[in-house]
């Protein structure tokens, strides 16, 4: 008997194309002696050298994507490519023979993540009539979504499609479910599948990043005993840079140069030119370091460094560099506006949530952040603590709890 008939459960997971994020989950997934898993893509561009138009460069990705679990990227319908095969929208590429693949596996459930491409919307429709049932994972939420009666009537009605071919909701949060409950949809199938990262290869990573740390500072020409701060975020309008420069320079003003705090900021984008511009306007040249992209494999140094981490975006379905900097144990602020602040950031206890926009509420939550390194340091501790129950080890707990739900024992 082959190791996949032994399993109990055999698995088919849609996604659009490999993602560094979630690969390890799939790797994870695939060594469950319970479940037999098998990966279907519709494009290898992530695979190779790409053009990340967030980032505004050209990418390769310095972590495995296809390793440690069984792929196969689907047949393309003719016509439906994205142009140069460099990336994917709504409608391409529009990938088809799934409905086929899924019954020569025999699979009893088709895991998809996201609803919002056509490709998968006609992967629910494909797998009707096969016994094969449909799990949906997806990001969304409301937050930071202008409300629009026409559109909310449309997409409630959408879902009302969609839900007919759903048999679970693998949940990432609290934001996401409140999403769905505004759509309509039934909280009885509702099964809890945390946004998580792989904690063990970051706990990993920053173990060995330790015994640097104080060369990558000096290197980053930062004084001992300054505090750092750090922004893992992308360079555009959504993760609201200016914001964080305005604020950062209320936060330090009037600071002893010798505790004044240094900002990181990890990312590159469209408003590259912009930020450079701010930053010299705002007279932080001194206090500012533009490092611009960092690879997957360089992050966890920096999260190691620093001693409070960022995030303001406006919109933020997730934001999983919450989860990083917590492993680190790291004290995290994070707009309202952020999926993850739902769940994992406690005000005053390892971190602090302000509301998006008001400036004046960032800068203090900074300048309160840095002025106790005692403080600091225990918000820290909370951190690690509570991202000890966000992980993959919850995932595998949720897939099988909506696997138990829809196909049933075994």
């Amino acid at each position: 008997m082959s190791d996949a008939t032994a399993k109990k459960y055999r698995v088919a997971y849609l996604v659009t194309h490999p993602i560094q994020y979630q690969t390890p989950l799939l790797r994870r997934v695939a060594a469950d002696p319970d479940i037999h898993l098998k990966a279907f893509f519709g494009t290898d561009f992530s695979t190779r050298h790409f053009f990340d138009p967030e980032f505004n460069q050209m990418l390769q990705w310095d972590v495995p994507l296809l390793e440690g679990y069984e792929y196969e990227f689907l047949p393309i319908m003719p016509g439906m490519h994205f142009p140069e095969d460099r990336h994917f929208d709504r409608w391409r590429p529009f990938s088809i023979g799934l409905r086929k693949r899924l019954i020569a596996g025999r699979f009893d459930a088709l895991w998809i993540h996201g609803y919002a491409r056509a490709p998968h919307l006609w992967a629910m429709l494909a797998a009707s009539g096969t016994g094969v049932k449909i799990l949906l994972r997806d990001e969304a939420s409301g937050i930071g979504r202008a409300s629009n009666g026409l559109k909310a009537a449309v997409k409630r009605a959408l879902f009302g499609l969609i839900d007919r071919h759903v048999d679970a909701y693998l949940t990432i949060g609290t934001a996401n479910e409140e999403h769905y409950r505004a759509l309509g949809i039934d909280p009885r199938k509702f099964h809890r599948m945390v946004y998580a990262v792989d904690n063990a290869w970051f706990e990993d990573r920053f173990a060995e990043a330790r015994p640097q740390r104080e060369a990558l500072r000096a290197e980053l020409n930062v004084p001992p005993g300054r505090p750092i701060v750090l922004s893992a975020a992308k360079l555009t309008e959504r993760k609201a840079p200016f914001d964080l420069l305005q604020a950062f320079a209320r936060a330090i003003d009037g600071m002893p140069q010798e505790r004044r705090p240094v900002l990181l900021m990890a990312g590159d984008g469209d408003m590259r030119a912009q930020v450079e511009a701010a930053v010299v306007s705002l007279g932080l040249d001194e206090p500012v370091r533009l490092l611009g992209f960092q690879p997957q494999q360089k992050m966890p140094a920096l999260y190691d460094l620093c001693d409070v981490s960022v995030l303001t975006s406006a919109q933020e379905t997730w934001g999983l560099v919450v989860n990083e900097a917590m492993i680190a144990g790291k004290a995290v602020i994070a707009s309202d506006r952020v999926g993850a602040a739902r769940d994992l950031v406690k005000n005053g206890v390892n971190g602090f949530v302000y509301p998006f926009g008001d400036i004046a509420a960032l800068a203090g939550h900074l300048r309160e952040a840095v002025a106790d390194p005692g403080r600091l340091a225990s918000m820290g501790n909370e951190s690690r603590r509570l991202i000890a129950d966000w992980s993959f080890a919850q995932n595998i707990v949720g897939l099988k709890a909506a696997l138990l739900a829809t196909v049933g024992p075994r």
